[in-house]
C-alpha cells in the first residue's frame, strides 16, 4: 500500500503567520475529493441540525471530514494532503448549512406566520443565502488571510492536524504525539464531563444589588453572571492560539460588561434576571439588552478598521494594465459575475418566497455584505463567529424601516446570519489552504459544490426532524431550541419598532459603538509596540454577547500560552500551536460522535 508524498511544508516548524509558495502541481480539485467532502459534510449537516435545535449549538466539521477522508482512502487509493483539504473545505460548508438558517429564523418564521416552506423552497433559501458568504469571503482573503494575517484558530488548528496527517521524520512524529495527546486529552475531558453531567463551576463571589433594585435580588452571584470554569479545554486551546492581547481584550470585556454593566442593568430594570438561584446563569435574559452595545462595538471597530483597507482591496479589484493574474485568487471576472449573481439570488429569492418589496430586499443583501465582513474579521481574531449577533442587526434595521413586517424581519436577517457563517467557514479554510501551499481557486470550487450539498440533504433532514415547528412545540424541554426563541423574540419585539427596544439600549449602543471607533483607529494609527497595549475592540464586543465563561476559558489559555511562550520559547516554538490544535480536536471530534450518536438515538426512539 502506498502512502501519498508528504507535502515540503509538513516537516517544518509551524508558523501560523508564515505561508509556504503554493503548490499547482499536486492534485487538488479531483472528482473524489469534492464527492466525499459533500458526502461527508451532508451527513455531518443532519448532526448540526439535530444538535442546534437541541442545544443552540454547532460542530466546526473540518477536522472530522479531513480524518474520514483520510480513513476511507487509506486502505485503496491514499488521497493526497491537498485534495483532503478540497474535501473538508466542501464538508465544513456542507455541514454548517445548520446556521443559514434551519435551527433558527426558519423555524422561528414558520412559527409565528404559521406558513410552512416546502423542499424546493428550502434547498433554494438556504443555498442562496450561503452563497452571498462564499462570494465575500473570496474578496476579503487576500486583505485579511494575506495583508492582516489575522490568526483564524479553526483554520490554524486544521492546518496543524491536517500538516500532521501526512507528514514524515522524527520531528514530525514528536508533534504528531503531541498532537494525540493534546486531542486524547480534550476527549477524555469532553466524555467525563458528559456522562459525569459535570456543569460549569461558579466562580466564588457576588456582588451586592442596590436597594429597591427592579430586579427583587439581593445579590449577583459570579456564577448568575457567567463567570464559572466550564469542564471543557476547547476555548482553552482557542485561547492558546488567538494570543494575550485577545485573550487579555476578552476578559476586559466580560469583566466590564457582566460585572459591571450587568448589575447596574438588572438594578435598574433594563435587564431581566433568571431564575433567584445562586447556581443558575442569567445569560439569556440579561443577553436581551446586553447585545446590542456587544454587536454596535464590533460593527464599528469592524468597518472602521476595514476603511483602512479600502483603498488596497479596490487597487486588487482594479485591473493594471499588463499585470498578471495571482494564481492564488479566484479569477477577477469570475467573482464579479458571483457577486452579482449572489446579490440577484438572494434579493430574487426574499421577494418571491416572501413577499419582501424587492427595493428592501436588495439593501438587505447590500447591507449583509458589510455585516459578512464583520463577521468574517471577528471569526478571523476571536474564532468565534456572531451569526446570531449579526442577524440581530438587520432585525433591528428591518424593525425600522418596515415595522410589524414579522417575515422580512427574521428572512432578511436570515440571510446576514447564513452569510456571516458561511464567510467565515470558508476564510478558516482558506487560512487552512494558505498554510498548507493550497489552492483559493480549489477551495472556492470545494465551498459552493458544498453548499449545494449541505441544502439539499440538511432541508430534507430539517423537514424529517421538525415536520411542523408549531404543533411540535419547539422551545419547549424536549426540543429547547435555543437560537429559535432568540430570533422569535426579537421578530416580536420590532413589531413596534424602535419604541420596543430595552430602556438605555439605544444610548448603550451609542457609547458601545464610539469606543469601537476610538480603539480601531488607535489600532491603525499607533506604532506597532503602542498597539500592544490597546485592547482589541473585537474581542470586548464579543464578550459583551457570548457567556462570560467562554471569555475565562479563552483568557485562560492566553495567559498559559503566553507564560509558556517566555519560559520555555523552543519547546512552544515546535509544540504549543500543536497541542492547542489537539486540545481543539479532540473535544470537537467527541462533541460530533455524541451528538451523532443523540441524532440517532432520537430517529430510532
Amino acid at each position: 500500500m502506498s502512502t501519498p508524498e508528504p507535502s515540503p511544508a509538513a516537516d517544518k516548524p509551524f508558523d501560523p503567520n508564515e505561508y509556504p509558495p503554493l503548490d499547482l502541481v499536486s492534485p487538488q480539485l479531483t472528482v473524489r475529493a469534492v464527492l466525499t467532502g459533500c458526502l461527508v459534510g451532508g451527513v455531518l449537516a443532519l448532526c448540526n441540525i439535530y444538535a442546534g435545535l437541541k442545544i443552540g449549538w454547532g460542530f466546526n466539521m473540518s477536522i472530522t471530514a479531513m480524518l474520514i477522508a483520510f480513513g476511507i482512502f487509506k486502505a485503496f487509493r491514499p488521497i493526497g494532503m491537498l485534495e483532503n483539504n478540497v474535501n473538508q473545505t466542501a464538508a465544513s460548508s456542507a455541514a454548517s448549512i445548520s446556521s443559514a438558517g434551519l435551527v433558527s429564523a426558519i423555524p422561528a418564521y414558520t412559527i409565528l406566520t404559521d406558513h410552512h416552506l416546502s423542499y424546493v423552497v428550502l434547498v433554494v433559501w438556504t443555498a442562496a443565502v450561503s452563497f452571498v458568504g462564499v462570494v465575500v469571503a473570496i474578496g476579503l482573503r487576500r486583505q485579511m488571510i494575506v495583508v492582516d494575517k489575522l490568526p483564524f484558530p479553526g483554520g490554524v488548528a486544521s492546518a496543524e492536524t491536517i500538516k500532521q496527517i501526512y507528514a514524515q521524520g522524527k520531528e514530525a512524529m514528536a508533534r504528531v504525539m503531541m498532537l494525540l495527546g493534546g486531542a486524547v486529552t480534550g476527549a477524555t475531558i469532553k466524555l467525563v464531563a458528559h456522562f459525569a453531567k459535570l456543569h460549569p463551576l461558579g466562580l466564588p463571589g457576588s456582588i451586592g444589588a442596590k436597594a429597591g433594585a427592579a430586579s427583587g435580588a439581593t445579590k449577583y452571584t459570579f456564577a448568575n453572571l457567567g463567570f464559572s470554569l466550564e469542564p471543557s479545554v476547547l476555548m482553552v486551546g482557542v485561547g492558546a492560539i488567538i494570543g494575550i492581547r485577545a485573550g487579555v481584550s476578552l476578559m476586559l470585556g466580560a469583566v466590564v460588561s457582566w460585572l459591571w454593566l450587568a448589575p447596574i442593568a438588572l438594578d435598574e430594570g433594563w435587564a431581566a434576571p433568571g431564575a433567584l438561584e445562586p447556581d443558575a446563569m442569567w445569560f439569556g435574559s440579561i443577553n436581551k439588552w446586553m447585545l446590542w452595545p456587544g454587536v454596535a462595538m464590533m460593527v464599528t471597530a469592524s468597518l472602521t478598521s476595514f476603511a483602512f483597507s479600502g483603498k488596497s482591496m479596490m487597487n486588487a479589484m482594479r485591473r493594471t494594465s499588463g499585470a498578471v493574474e495571482d494564481p492564488n485568487d479566484v479569477p477577477r471576472k469570475v467573482f464579479l459575475g458571483a457577486l452579482i449573481g449572489a446579490l440577484a439570488l438572494a434579493a430574487i429569492t426574499q421577494t418571491a418566497f416572501f413577499g419582501i418589496p424587492l427595493w428592501l430586499a436588495i439593501g438587505a443583501v447590500l447591507f449583509t455584505f458589510v455585516l459578512a465582513i464583520v463577521a468574517g474579521r471577528v471569526s478571523g481574531e476571536t474564532g468565534i463567529t456572531p451569526v446570531g449577533p449579526m442577524g440581530k442587526v438587520t432585525q433591528l434595521v428591518f424593525g425600522v424601516l418596515s415595522p410589524g413586517d414579522v417575515a422580512g424581519n427574521l428572512m432578511a436577517a436570515n440571510v446576514t446570519g447564513g452569510a456571516a457563517s458561511q464567510t467565515a467557514d470558508l476564510l478558516h479554510d482558506l487560512k487552512t489552504g494558505a498554510l498548507i501551499g493550497a489552492s483559493p481557486r480549489a477551495q472556492a470550487v470545494g465551498q459552493s459544490f458544498g453548499v449545494v450539498a449541505g441544502a439539499i440533504i440538511g432541508s430534507a433532514g430539517y423537514l424529517l426532524l421538525i415536520p411542523d415547528p408549531k404543533g411540535m412545540l419547539l422551545v419547549t424541554e424536549e426540543w429547547p431550541a435555543p437560537a429559535v426563541a432568540a430570533w422569535k423574540a426579537v421578530a416580536e419585539l420590532f413589531r413596534e419598532g424602535f419604541d420596543a427596544m430595552p430602556t438605555m439600549a439605544m444610548e448603550a449602543m451609542a457609547i458601545a459603538g464610539g469606543l469601537g471607533i476610538v480603539l480601531a483607529l488607535l489600532e491603525k494609527l499607533l506604532p506597532k509596540k503602542a498597539v500592544t497595549w490597546v485592547p482589541s475592540p473585537g474581542s470586548i464586543g464579543l464578550a459583551m454577547v457570548v457567556p462570560a465563561l467562554y471569555s475565562v476559558s479563552m483568557f485562560v489559555g492566553a495567559i498559559v500560552a503566553f507564560v509558556l511562550t517566555k519560559t520555555k520559547p523552543e519547546w512552544s516554538k515546535r509544540f504549543l500551536i500543536v497541542l492547542a490544535a489537539g486540545l481543539i480536536a479532540g473535544e470537537s471530534l467527541v462533541g460530533v460522535g455524541l451528538a451523532i450518536w443523540q441524532t440517532v438515538a432520537g430517529m430510532m426512539g
